[in-house]
């Protein structure tokens, strides 16, 4: 397992429902962050360059496929909008396809009219244990999608300067589409008084 498949099974858990969009940006910082571990990529400055083979996991090797491998190098922000497109989607596939969730009425997390959880396996416990270790990297992840966790920013116990920044780079994102959705909230708003009339 990987921490972006430890992330989709712990965010099914969470208190609040998570939206497609947030998860799938917290899941392709995930996927970079695993491949900084692994030393496919490394961090210089806000750029992603390429290093050696990827781990053999079949999404981790997808991400480091499409890794931009000539100078400038792509920005972290710019790979997560283009990696994270529909990734939620692609992980709750698989996750299915494998027999890791099930559907379930009455879960905090759904896709259309689909509630899901996962199934109790090896890695739905894998993925419980680095919770409750709270694990730096999974907190950090988790936290940037609306987790209870009261620890500050400077408790998230990462130590990896790299990491570091990938993880601040999926917050600004998180945000900015929070910002998207809201204007396009106000607009729908105005428009909907627009019509109504005086």
């Amino acid at each position: 397992m990987t921490t972006a498949k430890d992330l989709f099974i712990i965010a099914l858990d969470l208190k609040h429902p998570v939206g497609q969009g947030d998860l799938s940006l917290a899941l392709a910082g995930a996927e970079l962050i695993d491949l900084i571990g692994a030393g496919a990529v490394a961090v210089d400055g806000d750029r992603i360059v390429p290093g050696g083979p990827p781990p053999g996991d079949p999404f981790l090797g997808e991400a480091a496929a499409g890794l931009t491998r000539q100078a400038p190098y792509e920005r972290i922000a710019d790979w997560l909008w283009r990696r994270g497109r529909d990734l939620s989607a692609a992980y709750q596939a698989d996750l299915e396809e494998n027999g890791e969730l099930k559907p379930q009425r009455s879960s905090r997390f759904s896709f259309g009219s689909e509630s899901l959880e996962p199934v109790d396996t090896p890695a739905r416990r894998r993925a419980a244990d680095r919770w409750q270790e709270k694990e730096p990297v999974l907190t950090a992840l988790a936290a940037v999608l609306g987790t209870d966790d009261e620890r500050s920013d400077d408790e998230t116990g990462l130590d990896d300067e790299a990491v570091t920044t990938v993880v601040a780079a999926v917050n600004d994102a998180v945000m900015e589409l929070e910002a998207v959705r809201q204007r396009r909230t106000i607009e729908n708003a105005a428009f909907a008084n627009l019509w109504r009339g005086p």
